[in-house]
């Protein structure tokens, strides 16, 4: 059976079946689907296709005996001439003087390493006498730890794989395996741990990537709908007359798309289905707006709202600012880590009698003395902020709340949509009329002094300015602009009317609030700072950014950054001190000169990008998969969703043979295994 021991595998004793446990290896089943973590291709091309400076393999005769030299402290150079396709091509070793008596004249080798068009030469990494058999071309290689070695993790996978591999069980239905031609799960196991060529460990991956797409995306799938049908009984009954008088008042008029966000939640809000959905929207498109108008709803419905962020700073700010849209007519307060004593507990005590109607604050919203009356509305700003089990705690602090989360980060929506399978979303694409445009100029560290001359003027007309660097101290390992150094060399150039402040990451809380305070009432000037100030922080007043060394940014790091200024009516500026090497370095300078929109920015940086922490999967609870990746795989993603939706919707899981499968695998996870029953 797959669920024995690892243990009773023939060449697994206690000793390795123990150091298999360092591994997360305990079963059979757990050993098969223990995946290389990548491939080394042994695959002899023909000289004419090898790519200058690529890893790549050659196989021909030696045509003399190889030389050896000595030099430095025991380093060695080995050197031969090798005959392939009849073309004499330099063969040099490093440091394996031991080669020397293997490796003679006449003999044929298979000779890996950096190939150098250039001088027709190969620098080996990896040499075998003779030819490489037709199952070493690709050779598997696994994340290990311990005394393991790729070698014999490799031979108990090969056992495990003669004598299991036939009682491994197909869990897709046959009509998706044919319309999207992907292998059945045995043959497609073999081809991952031993594939033959590359074309089957292509097809081998597909089919493991939608596998764990659709498994991931069913539990999304079932969990919405158990969620939606189990939290009954939290609607909303608002007052529209009171509402729309509200938003009538408020300074400024809706945009399309902030109305359609607004409508969507207002209609989860009076359901009696628990609303779970993420608002997004690009840096100053306006989602406060949103959340306050949602707020005000739950209060005429006669319910408690809480607004959770992730920083005190941003507390104060949502807190100063919604007291003033609000005015008089409800009851808002602040709570955050900093209010303590006698104070706070005024404020738990007033939460728990519901002579509060909105609490916003830090994560001080989730300690367990704090108890709502009838908390109705919650809402998570920055969600990807907030671990899994914070979010958790805050939503049930109330009889099935609706929730909303928002963030600022943009992400394509058939992404978004996709990934956070349990939540609908909402998109706010539009910005405010009369915003001016950020002005985006990308220049070289050598014109550094005329920016700082601009800094210069902006400041002694009333402005403010970020500068951004990527690293707070000195790295050995990579030149790079860092806060520390910058810092100083603003303070030399300027004159002391001009005040900077300097704030990163390892600064302790207080510090960091203090010198953000000093800034947001202009008596800091210049802001030196790393991605600390990337999220949320509201400087009118701030009209330039700086982004040192803007190459190690993405596309949708720099676009955050750039969203800290243009936040008020003058206009607004976005230098990007960059020297890219690369082609793709240089692009996405050019993108961000040209392009404003966020979301755009989004699906260009994923087009750039490649595999990425694109969500901050520590944060977000999205799942570590084995083989599949959201980023380069998300079309595949994006097909496994919708094969999930027609499931659950159909209850094809219940009513279809073919689906027993995938229904008793979706029953070994207990989130979900006690709603199934």
């Amino acid at each position: 059976m797959l669920d024995a021991p690892v243990h009773t595998l023939t060449g697994v004793g206690e000793k390795f079946s123990e150091e298999l446990e360092a591994i997360n290896i305990y079963t059979i089943d757990d050993l098969l689907f223990y995946f290389p973590s990548r491939y080394d291709t042994y695959e002899i091309k023909p000289l004419r296709e090898l790519i200058h400076d690529d890893q790549v393999t050659i196989a021909g005769k030696v045509i003399h005996a190889p030389s050896l030299q000595f030099y430095g402290k025991r380093k060695s150079r080995l050197t031969f001439m090798v005959e392939v396709e009849k073309v004499a091509i330099k063969a040099v070793m490093f440091n394996r003087s031991f080669a020397k008596k293997h490796i003679n004249q006449g003999d044929t080798v298979t000779l890996s390493g950096k190939w150098d068009m250039n001088r027709l030469q190969i620098t080996i990494n990896y040499y075998r006498k003779g030819l490489p058999k037709s199952d070493e071309a690709i050779q598997s290689v696994y994340s290990l730890k311990g005394k393991i070695t790729n070698k014999r993790l490799r031979k108990v996978i090969q056992t495990a794989l003669q004598q299991y591999v036939d009682q491994v069980k197909e869990i897709i239905p046959t009509h998706y395996l044919q319309a999207y031609k992907l292998p059945n799960r045995k043959s497609a196991l073999k081809s991952m741990h031993m594939p033959e060529n590359k074309r089957m460990l292509k097809h081998a991956r597909r089919r493991f990537t939608y596998e764990e797409f659709l498994i991931f995306q069913l539990k999304m799938q079932l969990l919405r709908k158990i969620n939606r049908e189990a939290s009954t009984g939290n609607a909303h009954y608002y007052d529209e007359k009171r509402l729309n008088v509200f938003i009538q008042r408020l300074p400024f008029t809706l945009t399309n798309a902030q109305k359609n966000a607004l409508e969507q939640i207002l209609d989860d809000m009076i359901s009696p289905l628990r609303m779970n959905r993420l608002l997004q929207g690009d840096v100053g498109s306006g989602k406060t707006a949103v959340a306050a108008i949602c707020l005000y709803a739950a209060v005429t419905a006669k319910k408690q709202g809480a607004l959770m962020v992730p920083t005190e700073i941003l507390a104060e700010q949502h807190f100063h600012s919604l007291t003033e849209t609000f005015g008089e007519s409800t009851n808002i307060v602040l709570l955050t880590g900093s209010i303590k004593g006698k104070k706070r507990k005024e404020i738990v005590t007033a939460i728990k009698n519901h002579e509060i109607d909105i609490v916003i604050g830090t994560h001080a919203l989730i300690q367990d003395d704090v108890i709502f009356a009838d908390l109705g509305f919650v809402i998570v700003d920055e969600q990807h902020r907030f671990g899994v089990e914070q979010r958790r705690v805050l939503r049930n602090k109330g009889l099935y709340p609706d929730v909303l989360f928002m963030t600022a980060t943009p992400i394509p929506r058939t992404l978004a949509i996709t990934a956070f399978g349990d939540m609908d979303v909402s998109v706010i694409d539009e910005m405010p009329s009369g915003r001016k445009k950020i002005e985006t100029y990308w220049t070289k560290e050598n014109t550094l002094e005329r920016v700082l001359e601009f800094i210069k003027r902006q400041i002694l007309q009333g402005e403010q300015a970020y500068v951004v660097c990527p690293l707070i101290e000195e790295s050995d390992k990579m030149d790079i602009q860092n806060a520390v150094e910058l810092y100083e060399k603003l303070q030399a150039y300027y004159s002391s009317t001009i005040k900077i402040g300097l704030m990163h990451g390892r600064l302790p809380t207080a510090e960091k609030e203090r010198i953000m305070e000093q800034f947001m009432h202009n008596e800091v000037h210049i802001l030196v700072s790393t991605t600390v100030i990337e999220v949320g922080v509201n400087v009118p007043n701030a009209t330039i950014m700086v982004v040192y060394d803007a190459e190690r940014f993405g596309l949708s790091q720099l676009h955050q950054l750039r969203g800290r200024v243009g936040r008020g009516n003058k206009q607004s500026y976005c230098i990007l001190i960059a020297d890219p090497k690369g082609e793709i370095g240089k692009e996405r300078m050019k993108i961000m000169t040209e392009t404003a929109n966020g979301f755009e920015l989004a699906e260009q940086d994923l087009q750039l990008r490649g595999p990425g922490d694109f969500f901050g999967k520590k944060q977000s609870g999205l799942p570590e998969f084995k083989v599949a990746d959201m980023i380069h795989d998300y079309r595949a993603l994006e097909v496994a969703r919708k094969d999930a939706e027609e499931i659950i919707s159909n209850n094809l899981l219940e009513a279809n043979e073919e689906f027993i499968p995938l229904l008793n695998l979706l029953r070994n996870d207990p989130a979900i295994f006690e709603k199934l029953d």
